[in-house]
């Protein structure tokens, strides 16, 4: 079966952002490139690390003598983008991500491939049949977006439940029992 790839070169919009209360949130990383609009969920965890190799990606390449690639050292304020997302129809959950740099268009790539189901029978190695997704989402963006991309995502994470200063865990707006956690 071909794979179907949702690809954005030089996308209008590309967010993460959520549905949902606070612990009971989906998160989703939107992107869109004129009426094209893909909208695929992720988790928490793999929002927040997408922020954070984003940012170290682009602070190595700021350390390059001259700053080549005129990498922003913060986000340019015509790139914050605080709106709630568009519609949302959810192609797929993703599983698999990758990110890289491009130094032929001077963008970030993300790469995300769906959840796939994991077989029980299975070994838990992964062969050349496992590599085989039916959807692929690409997107590249130039290092302002980037670094805005980042900064909201970051922001959007961070507005979750508080924690708890005693156990560390999320306290939810019905309340918390803390247990203690052992010495």
């Amino acid at each position: 079966m071909p794979t179907t790839v949702h690809e954005f070169a030089w996308p209008d919009r590309v967010v993460i952002g959520t549905i949902g209360v606070p612990g009971q949130r989906t998160f989703y990383l939107q992107v869109r490139a004129g009426k094209q609009l893909v909208s695929i969920a992720l988790e928490k965890q793999q929002s927040a690390q997408l922020a954070e190799k984003i940012d170290e990606i682009l602070d190595q390449l700021i350390a390059l003598e001259g700053n080549p690639f005129s990498v922003p050292t913060g986000t340019p304020v015509e790139l914050v983008d605080n709106d709630q997302l568009e519609t949302v129809e959810e192609q797929f959950r993703t599983g698999v991500m990758s990110l890289g740099w491009d130094p032929t268009t001077a963008q970030i790539v993300i790469e995300a491939y769906p959840l796939t189901e994991v077989d029980p029978e299975d070994d838990g190695i992964l062969d050349d049949d496992d590599a085989d997704a039916s959807e692929v989402l690409r997107v590249s963006m130039p290092v302002g977006t980037a670094r805005a991309f980042a900064k909201r995502t970051r922001e959007i994470v961070g507005a979750g439940r508080p924690l708890c200063v005693i156990c560390g865990q999320p306290i939810d707006a019905d309340g918390h029992t803390c247990t203690l956690p052992e010495a």
